[in-house]
């Protein structure tokens, strides 16, 4: 090599090294997919990623399974703006794989077939026709801005007290989604949302129900994880990813309602699909993915999930052009957690 060539050779080296892009970690996949790490979660213990049923022990209690179609009665708690209202609406709706037009996969109703390969004893399927039959909205916080677990079951009773919105003790499942300045007992401690039915003596019948809260100025760094990381885990990745929809609280909070929706309609009366021997304490289909939205998750990965041109994290698409990032669910085919945009 002549010394004009050698010169030639190191000043290409140069250019690469100086303009070309910073190294993405990936797992040698499709350029639209990318794998990101954030920092050990602390605040969880789960590590049950992509793991084996051998370990998980998941099955079966002999009780009902949402087989009939769904309608969801959703009462709004607190002040919410419409556009808000909107995006959670959409991804409700999008459950169904009857919306038109269909949704661009991997879309949210196929993360929703998983769910709906569980059974009750008759062999009958969790439904696969999800719909907002009802909204009512508390927008005068009628029982404070502080709830406990019981007044939550009473923020149901107005409801359903209030003409027309109605109890529907057949098909009907109730979604209490608070505002960002309520207060709930063991939110962002414990929970960011959880599901059980009413008793009787609260609302007249057993009716399954879900709460989940706007965690974006309480606790975003637990509740909207990976749009939000707690600040003592600095280093070790890239930092919080950035939401899809540009509303860290928001976006936080449709993933949680994905995994209340998928819990309550596999195990609605908290004796039908869960791990464990404590009903008090299941371990559900959503709890043995926590922290998964894509191939290759766990050891500190989400797993591999996808940018749109402003950089915003999805795995999922929606009705109406929407885009989500919402958590896996365990498969009993699989016997692994699944998700649409899965890549093996």
């Amino acid at each position: 090599m002549s010394p004009l060539q050698l010169l030639f050779f190191f000043f290409s080296i140069f250019l690469h090294c100086t303009y070309s892009s910073p190294t993405v970690q990936t797992l040698n996949v499709q350029p639209q997919y990318y794998n990101p790490k954030l920092p050990p979660r602390a605040l969880s213990s789960s590590k049950k990623f992509e793991g084996s049923s051998d370990l998980v022990h998941l099955r079966y209690h002999m009780g009902p399974v949402l087989s009939s179609p769904i309608n969801i009665y959703i009462i709004w708690y607190g002040k919410w703006v419409p556009a808000k209202q909107l995006l959670i609406k959409d991804f409700i709706l999008s459950i169904s794989p009857t919306s038109r037009p269909p949704s661009a996969s991997p879309s949210v109703s196929d993360w929703w077939r998983t769910v709906s390969l569980y059974t009750d004893q008759t062999n009958a399927n969790i439904s696969r026709s999800v719909l907002i039959a009802g909204e009512y909205s508390d927008h005068r916080y009628s029982h404070g801005t502080a709830l406990t677990r019981l007044s939550i079951q009473q923020v149901i009773a107005t409801a359903v007290k209030s003409a027309p919105f109605p109890v529907d003790h057949k098909n009907g499942i109730y979604l209490i989604l608070s505002s960002e300045d309520v207060t709930v007992q063991d939110f962002c401690r414990a929970v960011c949302g959880f599901h059980y039915f009413t008793f009787p003596s609260m609302v007249g019948y057993t009716l399954p129900y879900a709460w989940v809260g706007n965690s974006g100025k309480q606790c975003p760094e637990v509740c909207a994880y990976p749009f939000a990381v707690p600040a003592y885990m600095g280093g070790g990745g890239p930092g919080a990813l950035k939401p899809p929809n540009d509303d860290v609280g928001l976006d936080g909070m449709v993933s949680v309602i994905a995994h209340e929706l998928a819990e309550l309609a596999s195990n609605p009366l908290v004796n039908a699909w869960y791990a464990g021997e404590d009903p008090t304490a299941p371990t559900e289909i959503g709890d043995l993915c926590e922290g998964l939205y894509g191939t290759g998750g766990g050891g500190g990965y989400i797993g591999q999930v996808m940018k749109d041109r402003k950089g915003r994290t999805f795995n999922m698409n929606g009705r109406r052009g929407r885009k989500f990032l919402v958590q896996w669910i365990w498969s009993p085919v699989l016997q692994a957690c699944a998700g649409p945009n899965a890549l093996d």
